[in-house]
């Protein structure tokens, strides 16, 4: 698991118990106001309840053992509230030893209402009143905590205690007595069985949900490794086509068309300048050209301090990567004249080399830090193409490949015919674009 996997699983550690503070809020208010109604009920309006209310058991009326059972679960989640905040604020953990006592607290009050009930009717009307369909409020309840042990574990304690009670009553029940179907072990043997799967339903869809969670975080994630991997230099064309195909981006062999391009006497520049005075100037002439490259369908690879190379075709390609790269080049030399035109900046002048051809690309780079890169003889022989601009004196270079790949459409185009390269064997087919 890697840091932000790590980060991950702690923040859904965190919503989770900041969803347990919201559940126990309501039924801590719930289980308040019960007892409160309860007690003011039974206090003025005494005739409003059955008799059974007024019988003693252990040596107390029934509404006060029911009132306490109420007040005092009430209390406790009015305490375990303190705890979950301060939990939540000190970044911890709820033990697991609490976790499963807090499950079978409240999976036990519906078990003692059963059986304070049970000391004033029927234990059979009991076993049947709605107090024992406040079991499956608990186990759907139990969703909450995204946890699957706890699910089951709240229909086991569920299943077990109502079965006991089951069996402890109907033992009581004389044979002759046992005349309907709720009187019949089995029926609550099938209660017990429905309190058990129910648990175990809940916490299988739990785990569903779960993770359906981690993997939207790892989808969302994949997306923005590409966000990271192309920075902000992709157009949103192009981010909407790979957010649109596998985020697995893998290394594999294109045809791209590769763009070199260079200021020249930057180094004049830079040094009769303050250094805020360079970048500055920099994000000026930089910031329209990397919109043109995000119009054709271009990505800006990586700087090169005074420079960028930009890359057509890779990571997709809509078929016309070296008209792409023609146009995108042609637009910014006619930016770079405007601007220099209004003043907007100082006179230079730019070098842009163009070559095409196959290219390995893919991610180099670790878990922390990756990049997308593109290697081959074509992006070299596109940036050897580049430098040739200075002793031709010229500003848009291109290869015989790409000539040939744009259906040679262009009229001011001017054949340099073939021109030596530093490192290469053979001359280069040249041809510059005005």
């Amino acid at each position: 698991m890697n840091a932000t996997e790590d980060a991950f699983e702690q923040e859904l550690a965190r919503q989770i118990l900041i969803s347990e503070k919201k559940r126990v809020t309501i039924l801590a208010i719930i289980l308040s106001f019960m007892a409160f109604y309860f007690l003011t009920m039974i206090c003025c309006f005494p005739s409003a309840f059955p008799e059974q209310f007024l019988h003693k058991i252990y040596g107390l009326p029934f509404w006060i053992w029911f009132t306490l059972l109420l007040a005092t679960t009430a209390a406790y989640k009015w305490f375990l509230l303190i705890i979950i905040d301060y939990v939540i604020k000190t970044g911890k953990q709820i033990s697991a030893f609490l976790r499963y006592f807090n499950v079978f607290e409240e999976t036990s009050l519906p078990t003692v209402a059963i059986f304070l009930l049970a000391q004033v009717i029927d234990p059979i009307l009991a076993l049947v009143s709605p107090s024992s369909f406040i079991y499956f409020i608990f186990i759907i309840l139990a969703a909450l905590r995204l946890n699957f042990k706890l699910c089951l574990f709240t229909g086991t304690v569920a299943a077990i205690e109502y079965l006991s009670l089951a069996l402890f009553y109907i033992s009581q029940v004389n044979e002759s007595a046992k005349t309907t179907i709720l009187t019949l072990l089995p029926h609550h043997i099938v209660k017990a069985v429905i309190l058990f799967v129910t648990g175990l339903v809940t916490g299988l869809v739990t785990l569903q949900l779960k993770k359906q969670i981690i993997q939207s975080f790892h989808y969302i994630q994949e997306r923005n490794d590409i966000a990271n991997i192309f920075g902000q230099h992709v157009s949103p064309p192009v981010v909407d086509k790979l957010l649109h195909q596998p985020t697995e981006i893998c290394t594999e062999t294109r045809h791209v068309c590769v763009m070199f391009l260079d200021i020249r006497d930057f180094t004049t520049f830079s040094e009769n300048n303050r250094p805020e005075e360079v970048v500055n100037f920099l994000n000026t002439l930089f910031e329209p050209m990397i919109d043109i490259v995000n119009l054709h369908n271009g990505v800006i690879n990586k700087f090169l301090g005074d420079g960028f190379m930009a890359i057509f075709g890779a990571p997709i390609s809509d078929g016309k990567d070296s008209q792409n790269a023609v146009n995108a080049a042609q637009e910014i030399i006619k930016t770079v004249k405007q601007k220099i035109a209004n003043g907007e900046i100082a006179p230079i002048r730019i070098g842009i080399g163009l070559h095409t051809g196959n290219a390995v690309t893919g991610t180099v780079g670790s878990i922390q830090r990756k990049e997308y890169t593109v290697i081959g003889d074509v992006v070299n022989l596109a940036s050897r193409i580049e430098q040739l601009n200075k002793p031709l004196g010229s500003q848009l270079l291109i290869s015989a490949a790409v000539w040939e790949t744009i259906g040679k459409n262009i009229d001011t185009v001017i054949d340099k015919g073939l021109v030596p390269v530093k490192g290469r064997k053979e001359p280069v087919q040249i041809y510059q674009i005005n």
